[in-house]
């Protein structure tokens, strides 16, 4: 049984759902550190503005206390933010073809006035995954799971604790990742090899790597080909 973990990003890109189209079970990882900046899509994603990548954020308390899980993340008291944020995503795909279909998705994910962050990416996941024909049954939260640990153990802990013999590590894994820890418990390790595919969108030359709603406004239901495409490789 093939298992992807991955923190629940907010509206994430084609290759988080790829990710979630390949794995027979995929772990959110929501008990970990919310981390700021760099690499960190928990909060934030970029879509298409005027040819150019653009950030949306979901702005969130601070501090390290505040920080130290994602599942308790709460939302800044900013009573704005919602309305800011589905204008600048309106602003932006006014003239996709799937605009009413997909902003009616957004509208979705935004209508829940919830305080957590993960709850709102949950339920964004959630959409972006069924309107990709992708089963949310395959994910569960890791919260939920009896497990402890930090890096690879924690990684390795989640896997044994769902029944998992392979693990599907990301593009990005190879810097951080030990990949003796999983041959040692008997796991196979396999990586995402996601090439991004290019689609017709707004602009004069293709910008890979934003929100999947990017591609849900572009492509509508086609967008569900953009995903589960790409090869595994069996890391040795």
């Amino acid at each position: 049984m093939l298992i992807a973990i991955h923190q629940p990003n907010f509206l994430p890109w084609l290759g988080w759902f790829d990710k979630l189209a390949r794995a027979d079970l995929f772990i959110l990882l929501d008990n970990v550190a919310h981390q700021r900046g760099g690499s960190n899509y928990t909060n934030r994603v970029q879509i298409l503005a005027a040819g150019a990548p653009r950030w949306l954020t979901v702005p969130v308390t601070r501090g390290e206390a505040a920080r130290h899980r994602i599942d308790q993340l709460r939302i800044a008291e900013d009573p704005g933010w919602r309305r800011k944020l589905r204008a600048s995503v309106a602003q932006s795909y006014a003239r996709t073809p799937f605009f009413g279909e997909t902003m009616g998705l957004v509208d979705g994910v935004l209508a829940d006035g919830g305080d957590r962050l993960c709850e709102i990416n949950i339920g964004g996941i959630a959409a972006i995954a069924r309107a990709l024909d992708l089963p949310c049954q395959r994910m569960v939260r890791a919260s939920a799971l009896d497990v402890a640990g930090r890096g690879t153990e924690l990684l390795v802990a989640l896997v044994q604790a769902v029944g998992g013999d392979a693990y599907l590590a990301g593009g990005g894994a190879g810097g951080y990742q030990d990949d003796a820890a999983f041959a040692a418990a008997g796991i196979k390790l396999y990586r995402q090899q996601y090439r991004h595919p290019v689609y017709r969108q707004l602009g004069d030359q293709f910008v890979p790597g934003l929100s999947a709603i990017d591609a849900l406004m572009n492509c509508g239901p086609e967008a569900a080909l953009l995903v589960g495409r790409s090869a595994l490789r069996r890391s040795d």
